[in-house]
């Protein structure tokens, strides 16, 4: 997960409600890797690597060092995905590195990238929003029957509109390393001014150099709030408290995991200790339950909860900030991987994740993925697994202390996944007024009145009747809340296109692709 610096990165801006942009004072980042060839037909790829994240970045530096010729896309303007996400240009940051936890191994990967790029082996394509991956030619027998797909097509809008364009790669093998985004249950008032998500705050810390706020309440569930917090603190912000829902006690079922992994320990230590010295509270078995203001939050409303996650009567206060960055771990990103067939498992997170052996393969042929796709771990735990697949590509055993190393840091996810997995009764939080979908501006009543007056049963038939996910994020947003709701189990989720398409892009596709 991503973690806080241990020093002060420098000044930092505060970001104002209309203005997101702030000073800077921190110098030069490293150049980033430029493009790699993006016009007229380029040659078949043996790997194909969608996003420059941990994993991504990770994959196609070992597969190129391996002998493959890889095409890494990204929909980005730099490598390193949320988790590695540069302060722009021109804002001068001297060390950006102070703003992330493990940068050494990341700058020794983006190195490699740039040497690959320059000798031909990586074509880099940045700015590349893949948003579907579809058969081509097929392998044929010796007795002329079809055999399993040799090759692959990637579709990418491509550069920034207006002047966005189509783009097309092909490839002999896929990997799919999209990452995650955050998950949100949602509260009355979670749309105002000022909350922001929890990674959303430290993503306008580590790429613009700004604060959501000067007091700023941390909340929700996971790892990622005390790294969220201890970077805030650092970066000058005040941290009334960081609400979590859960408890820690319920780490106490998973010993050999965490004795498994002592380095877990000391960064622990390390938050423990940043946000003892800014004298943080840390209020566990605790949620945000209301956020008040009028043109900005003002204050939030927290209270104690059971369990499940219930709120307890007579236990709430009102904590005065700015801002709120609130946050429930992270959802894997599975639409491209979904979108081809790629079987999926409940997670014990209760989200959604791919279905991969060993080796990092799909239950699609010629499709692997690594990173948070198939269970969400961290940065850690996602490079190793991008340096598996890309051996396991490459036909290339990996040794078998890649193998220990992702099995340990597997458990230790599962036991953090465990921990603060979100009880059942958060909904007692949502009064029927709340909105639930941001987007449509659907209030929780309206889905009750679904699932309770009309027989909903599920996401897709609230979704009809309410239009509850079918605004802009298309349910990324929402989707946990609504099946919620519905009293539905996580479900994969399906669609054609990942992110929007201009209409001419799909008009220009030869007819066999429609």
């Amino acid at each position: 997960m991503p973690t806080s610096p241990s020093e002060p990165a420098g000044r930092v801006g505060r970001a104002h409600p209309t203005d997101q942009s702030g000073p800077a004072a921190l110098s030069t980042p490293a150049a980033a890797v430029g493009p790699g060839p993006a016009d007229g037909p380029a040659p078949t790829a043996d790997l194909a690597v969608v996003g420059a994240g941990p994993a991504g970045l990770a994959a196609a530096v070992t597969a190129a060092g391996l002998g493959l010729r890889v095409t890494l896309l990204d929909a980005g303007d730099r490598p390193g995905g949320q988790f590695y996400r540069h302060p722009a240009p021109g804002l001068g940051a001297a060390r950006p590195e102070a703003l992330h936890h493990g940068w050494p191994e990341f700058a020794t990967r983006e190195a490699a990238l740039r040497a690959h790029v320059s000798a031909g082996r990586i074509t880099y394509l940045p700015l590349h929003h893949v948003w579907t991956v579809a058969p081509g030619r097929a392998a044929v027998t010796h007795r002329g029957s079809a055999a399993p797909t040799a090759e692959w097509i990637l579709h990418a809008v491509a550069g920034h509109a207006p002047e966005e364009r189509a783009a097309a790669v092909t490839a002999r093998a896929v990997l799919i390393a999209t990452g995650a985004y955050e998950r949100q249950l949602p509260f009355p008032g979670w749309t105002l001014p000022g909350v922001v998500g929890a990674g959303g705050a430290q993503a306008m810390l580590k790429g613009g150099l700004v604060l959501p706020g000067e007091r700023v309440v941390v909340a929700g569930s996971g790892p990622l709030l005390l790294a969220v917090a201890g970077s805030l603190v650092v970066a000058g912000a005040t941290v009334p408290a960081v609400v979590e829902a859960a408890a820690y006690t319920a780490y106490a079922g998973q010993v050999p995991a965490l004795l498994r992994n002592p380095g877990k320990f000391v960064e622990a230590a390390g938050y423990g200790g940043a946000l003892a010295r800014h004298h943080v509270r840390l209020l566990t078995r605790h949620a945000v339950t209301e956020a008040h203001g009028t043109d900005r939050v003002e204050a939030v409303t927290v209270a104690r909860l059971d369990r499940d996650w219930r709120p307890l009567p007579g236990t709430a206060r009102r904590i005065p900030c700015d801002a709120l960055a609130v946050g429930h771990g992270l959802v894997p990103q599975l639409e491209l991987a979904t979108g081809l067939g790629c079987e999926t498992r409940p997670s014990v997170d209760g989200t959604v994740a791919l279905v991969l052996d060993a080796e990092q393969r799909t239950s699609v042929p010629g499709i692997w993925s690594a990173g948070e796709t198939g269970g969400i771990g961290g940065a850690q735990l996602a490079m190793i697994e991008g340096e598996l697949a890309a051996h396991s590509v490459a036909g290339a055993p990996p040794g078998a202390r890649l193998t220990r190393r992702r099995a340990r840091l597997r458990a230790f996810a599962d036991a953090m996944a465990t921990a603060h997995r979100p009880g059942e009764g958060w909904t007692g939080w949502l009064r029927d007024d709340a909105v639930v979908c941001r987007c449509e501006e659907v209030p929780a009543g309206r889905i009750r009145e679904a699932t309770d007056d009309l027989g909903a049963r599920d996401a897709r038939t609230v979704k009809l009747l309410t239009r509850a996910g079918m605004g802009w994020c298309q349910g990324r947003m929402c989707g946990p809340a609504v099946a919620a709701l519905a009293g539905e189990e996580a479900a994969p989720d399906r669609r054609p296109l990942s992110c929007p398409v201009p209409l001419r892009h799909l008009a220009e596709l030869p007819p066999a692709t429609h």
